[in-house]
């Protein structure tokens, strides 16, 4: 048994050498990987396949069989094995996920909303963005806003007044333009 065969590594292996399992991994984790991707519908479904046969190898390593020294054929066996496994389960989520019921397709929830509002909200200026999409739209207290934006907790008060002031303006005015007499802000509920 020469120093760098597959039996020698495989014993020592099984000794506890992690370097003699990494020779061998090296040494064929390409060929598993090709047969593997033969037998799979996709690359990550052979890494999957791979990473099971070394790991059921390593797991059955006192059960290892050799042709004419070498392991690979044992591995591939493993392989071929792994890859129908992995492509039973993926058949049968597939085949779960045909049995449930079809799901109601919602659009974005921007999309859902009045696009006015979205274009009006793109036009104010970006401290008046910042301080509706913390305050109104994610719901931060203005002392929270404040922190985010590293000013002074009236500051984002007097911006969150001014700022859905102009907001107000922008959606009374369809064309976009801003009318300065229209002075209401929108009821708060």
């Amino acid at each position: 048994m020469s120093s760098d065969s597959d039996e020698a590594d495989w014993e020592r292996a099984r000794a506890g050498e992690g370097d003699a399992f990494g020779r061998i991994f090296d040494r064929y984790r390409l060929r598993v990987y090709r047969h593997s991707y033969r037998l799979v519908p996709d690359r990550v479904d052979a890494d999957d396949v791979v990473a099971i046969a070394f790991f059921e190898a390593w797991r059955r390593r006192d059960s290892a069989r050799f042709v004419d020294g070498s392991i690979l054929p044992w591995l591939l066996v493993i392989a071929t094995n792994s890859a129908h496994n992995v492509s039973r389960s993926a058949r049968r989520y597939r085949a779960l996920l045909a049995k449930l019921p079809a799901a109601e397709h919602s659009r974005e929830h921007a999309a859902d909303s009045d696009d006015t509002a979205w274009q009006a909200l793109a036009r104010l200026p970006l401290a008046d963005r910042q301080v509706i999409a913390l305050c109104v739209l994610d719901g931060y207290s203005e002392r929270e806003a404040s922190h985010a934006l590293g000013i002074a907790p009236g500051t984002v008060k007097s911006r969150l007044s001014r700022a859905k002031s102009r907001l107000a303006t922008e959606l009374g005015s369809p064309a976009g333009s801003t009318n300065s007499s229209s002075k209401e802000t929108p009821n708060e509920a």
